[in-house]
Formats: C-alpha cells, sequence, structure tokens
C-alpha cells in the first residue's frame, strides 16, 4: 500500500513536467480533424519562405472570410458583428467606408499620442505594485486609450468596465481558456448605439447604427484592446525575463527601446495564423499555380524565425544595423495587403507606456514565455525606491506557473474542442454569405453572385 501510495505521489508530482505538452499535441490533433484539411500553409512544401511576401502582397490573396470554413472559427469568437469588423471586410464599397474613418480616428500627432499614453498609464499603474497579471494590468489602460481615440475626452468608469471586460473575454476564448460571454458583449454595443453621436468624426455614411456600433466594437474595443493588450504584455515580460535588456532600455535612446519592440513582435507576432482567400489564380511559377478560391493560411512565426541560426533567441540587436531590413519580419503586415491600420501608431504609444513602466518598477518573472500567452503574463512589479529581494516571489511563481499549466492546457482541450465544434455547427459567416446571395437572387432573378458590399 505504501509503494501504491508513493508512485501515486510522485505520478502527481510529475505533472507539471509532461501532461501539458502531451495535451497541448493532443489539442493540435483535435484542431486538425475539426479543421479539415482547409488551408495551404506558407510557408509551406507548396509555396516556401521566399514566396511568402510575394503571395502576401497579390492583389488576387485579397479574400476576408467568404469561402473558408476557417472564417466560421473567428467570427464565432468575434461575434456579435463580424460581419462589420474591417478586418473581415471583403473589399468593396463598405470596406473603403470605414477603413478612411478608421484612418481619421488614428490620424493624431506624435506628441498627442504619446501624451495620451502616458496619461492613460499613470492612471493604470496607480498604487500598483506586487505580482500582476501584465495583460489584465494593460487592458483598462489601452481601454481608456482607444476611447479617447474616437470619444476625444477623457473615458469613464463605466466605459472603461464595459471594454476591458469585453476585450478580456475574446483573449480568453480566442486562447480557449474560457467559453464566450455575449451578455458583455451585447452591454458593450448597448453602450455604443446611445453613444453614437458623440463620436469625434462622422461615421460612414449607408451603415445602419448597428452597423457603426459593430464597426466601432469590433475595430477599436475588440481588436485595438486586445492586440495592444497583448503586444504590451509580451513587451513587458521580455523585460522582465532579461534584466540586462531591461536596464539597457530603461537608461538608453528610444532607438533602443525600438529594437526591443522590434524583436519581441519577431519572437512573439500578434497573429499565429492569417487567413486569405485567393479571389483569382496566382501562378508561383511555370508549373505552379495556386487556383482561385484557395484558403492560404500565412505562418507569422515560421516566418519570423526563417532564415536566422538561432531563431528563438532573444536578441534585440538583430535590429541594430543594416542587416535588419533583410529579416523576415511584418508584425504588422504589408502595405500592399491591408497593413494594421495602428502599424504608425502602435509603437509610439507602446513605447510611451514602456518608459511609464519602466521609470516606476522594476520587473521580474520566472514563468514561461510563449506567443499565446495563456498565463496572462504573471510579473512582479518592485517600484524603484522600494527594496529589490525578487528571489521568493520568482520561486514561487515559477512553480506557480507549473502547476496552473496542468488544469489550463485541460480546460483549453475541453473548452477549445467545443468552441471548434460549435463554431463549425453554427456556421456564422458560412450561413451570412448564404443569406447575401438569397437576398440578391430574389431582387434579381437569375443571378447567382452577390453584389452587396462588405457582407
Amino acid at each position: 500500500m505504501l509503494i501504491i501510495s508513493l508512485v501515486v505521489l510522485a505520478v502527481l508530482a510529475s505533472l507539471p513536467w509532461w501532461l501539458p505538452a502531451r495535451v497541448v499535441a493532443l489539442r493540435v490533433r483535435v484542431f486538425e480533424r475539426i479543421n479539415g484539411d482547409e488551408g495551404i500553409p506558407v510557408p509551406g512544401d507548396l509555396a516556401g519562405v521566399e514566396h511568402f511576401g510575394t503571395l502576401y502582397a497579390h492583389p488576387a490573396a485579397t479574400g476576408r472570410s467568404r469561402g473558408a470554413a476557417l472564417s466560421d472559427l473567428f467570427w464565432y469568437w468575434l461575434s456579435p458583428g463580424p460581419e462589420m469588423h474591417q478586418e473581415h471586410l471583403e473589399a468593396g464599397d463598405t470596406y473603403d467606408a470605414v477603413a478612411r474613418v478608421t484612418r481619421r480616428l488614428l490620424a493624431v500627432r506624435r506628441t498627442e499620442a504619446e501624451e495620451l499614453a502616458r496619461r492613460c498609464a499613470s492612471r493604470a499603474l496607480r498604487d500598483v505594485r506586487g505580482l500582476v497579471r501584465l495583460r489584465d494590468l494593460m487592458m483598462p489602460l489601452w481601454a481608456e486609450f482607444s476611447y479617447e481615440l474616437v470619444f476625444a475626452e477623457p473615458c469613464p468608469r463605466e466605459a472603461r468596465d464595459l471594454i476591458a471586460g469585453n476585450a478580456a473575454d475574446v483573449s480568453s476564448a480566442l486562447k480557449c481558456t474560457s467559453l464566450r460571454h455575449l451578455g458583455r458583449r451585447k452591454r458593450l454595443t448597448a453602450y455604443l448605439l446611445r453613444n453614437l453621436h458623440r463620436v469625434r468624426v462622422p461615421l460612414p455614411e449607408g451603415l445602419t447604427a448597428r452597423e457603426k456600433a459593430y464597426y466601432l466594437h469590433g475595430a477599436f474595443f475588440t481588436t485595438a484592446v486586445v492586440q495592444l493588450s497583448e503586444a504590451m504584455a509580451h513587451l513587458l515580460l521580455v523585460l522582465a525575463r532579461h534584466p540586462e535588456v531591461q536596464e539597457r532600455a530603461r537608461t538608453g535612446d528610444d532607438r533602443y527601446l525600438d529594437q526591443v519592440i522590434a524583436e519581441t513582435m519577431r519572437l512573439y507576432p500578434l497573429f499565429g495564423i492569417a487567413h486569405r482567400i485567393t479571389t483569382g489564380d496566382i501562378a508561383l511559377d511555370e508549373r505552379t499555380t495556386i487556383p482561385a478560391g484557395s484558403v492560404l493560411c500565412f505562418n507569422y512565426p515560421a516566418f519570423h524565425r526563417a532564415g536566422l541560426a538561432d531563431p528563438d533567441r532573444f536578441d534585440p540587436d538583430r535590429f541594430a544595423g543594416p542587416g535588419a531590413k533583410d529579416l523576415n519580419h511584418i508584425p504588422f503586415g504589408v502595405a500592399a495587403n491591408r497593413p494594421c491600420p495602428a502599424w504608425r501608431l502602435a509603437p509610439i504609444a507602446m513605447r510611451a507606456v514602456a518608459r511609464e513602466v519602466l521609470d516606476r518598477y522594476v520587473l521580474d518573472s520566472s514563468v514561461s514565455h510563449t506567443r499565446s500567452l495563456p498565463h496572462r503574463g504573471p510579473c512582479l512589479l518592485t517600484p524603484r525606491d522600494a527594496p529589490h529581494r525578487p528571489g521568493p516571489a520568482l520561486a514561487y511563481l515559477r512553480v506557480r506557473d507549473r502547476w496552473e499549466d496542468v488544469w489550463r492546457s485541460l480546460a483549453q482541450l475541453v473548452l477549445g474542442t467545443y468552441m471548434v465544434w460549435d463554431a463549425r455547427r453554427l456556421r456564422l459567416c458560412e450561413r451570412h454569405f448564404e443569406g447575401s446571395e438569397a437576398e440578391k437572387r430574389y431582387a434579381h432573378p437569375g443571378s447567382t453572385h452577390s453584389t452587396r458590399h462588405g457582407s
């Protein structure tokens, strides 16, 4: 009996060292089975690293959602309102209209963006110290930042909590650590509907009030908040795990901090796989053509690591010399195919927030660091005027992180499998376009193609 008890205890004690990796591998296999064989990986056997940039920028690689079963999953996570999300709108008048408004809302002077980021950071960091989850710390900050961009006034507590709660829900669902909570999203949509008249620039004409609310919801109060929070959590976590880089970034100029940001986004890109649907044939060479209707799955992490001798090493000096321009590095996409509209503003705001954090705290962490960041970035923040003795806290973080990985990986397996299955069952994207085609055929008998822009 004693031997059996000892064996059971030994197995339980060993779980953090082997179970999470096995569960992740099982999740990958389950997702592959559910999603089927759709998608041409880039880089992959058909299209290598050398084709990545050309394919990404190709004018026939512009389909966003229509015709890809994978779209059902993204629409599921972004609902309600994915049909009005700027990233998922098909090319056409509606996309052009919302893109113009987005550019106007983001067109703030550098000094204004820096000051706004600093003010939001100062409020978010007030009285913060000790162990925190970096992503959770950043969400209210970027909620206020996005609100002021849209409404040009300080963010009320009610709005901040709605925006941050919705963004946290979306992020957790994307990482499969939690199911969606549609009540939060609907409350945010209702708030936006009541306040559309206060947006500082005219919203796109031709949209219903609900469509305008969905546009703001998706572009500014979901994607912007989630992505900026994730990016800052990655940035602060690498600084916490590399003390020498942290000190150099704190005392150095903006150029070095920009290198740190670039290397962080190389190692931990915000997008894992971005899928595009081809709207025409694309000839790779004389023998190989990718037909129209194909789903291209652009693998950002694989592309960012290609061509480097030690791609997993964190080294900001990669971006110091003239060779930086030759790196495979597209953190904001490419100019020829809808780059992230915040490609200019985001690094400016991130740098200002990083400066504010580094001026106030010494950062330490001993947790694992992966691109998906399912643990939300546990970190110790020690005020610079307080004694710095991180040893016990780091030992605690290391053990806690390993054990959290056990239950978290099991939760991701169960919840992720359910959400992928549910998304395929609901077919939100596929049914949306089927409905558009049905409306068009009803209005114009004999027609087989929808001309409703932005569906």
